[in-house]
């Protein structure tokens, strides 16, 4: 009898495992407890599937394309907003940049190194690499989206504990744009860079 009822308890956890898990958006594994339904998932870590495009909405109702993700880590990678094109200015500066809100699992990991274009003298007082040996440089000469950026102020930053791990922020008056690569290694030639955002969850309760 013991054995009937661990029996049928395995098989009920086996069976109801992947009902809670959502199906692929697109080719893309949607892992538990990321949802893109109310009936997958966990509410709390809501995307969304837009036409087989798995997408991380920020605080600011602003869509970003999930590239990549690892559920053994807990994290994902969402592609940085564009530069518009002959500008330096980010798709999302109208939101003032990237925001995830207070009461969601998820926050950014600190694998990225940010960088910030056409910034006022004001970012100088900050603690930012600012310097001439800037990976933003790097980006401003040779990368096609750091065209509109050149001759401006940019600086770098790893994120890291001592930032808010919640955003990143660009705004008139600040800096007007950004991008962000995972893992930088700087003997990597920028056209390979990672480009991303990683966000890590904490897991559901």
């Amino acid at each position: 009898m013991l054995a009937l009822i661990i029996f049928f308890t395995l098989f009920s956890l086996t069976y109801a495992s992947p009902l809670n898990e959502c199906p692929k958006c697109g080719t893309t594994q949607v892992p538990y407890p990321l949802s893109t339904t109310p009936d997958c998932g966990k509410p709390d870590y809501k995307l969304n599937c837009n036409n087989g495009t798995l997408e991380f909405v920020s605080a600011g109702n602003f869509s970003y394309r999930v590239l990549s993700i690892n559920p053994n880590a807990s994290r994902l990678v969402i592609q940085p907003p564009l530069i518009v094109q002959n500008t330096c200015l980010s798709s999302d500066l109208g939101l003032n940049g990237f925001r995830i809100d207070n009461n969601s699992p998820f926050n950014i990991s600190r694998s990225n190194t940010v960088m910030l274009f056409n910034c006022s003298d004001n970012i100088l007082l900050s603690p930012l690499n600012c310097s001439s040996t800037s990976p933003c440089r790097e980006f401003e000469a040779r990368a096609q989206q750091g065209v509109g950026c050149r001759s401006t102020l940019c600086c770098s930053y790893l994120k890291d504990s001592a930032m808010t791990s919640r955003r990143i922020r660009v705004r008139v008056g600040g800096c007007t744009a950004y991008t962000s690569v995972v893992d930088f290694k700087p003997e990597i030639s920028v056209d390979a860079w990672p480009y991303g955002i990683e966000l890590q969850w904490s897991p559901p309760n």
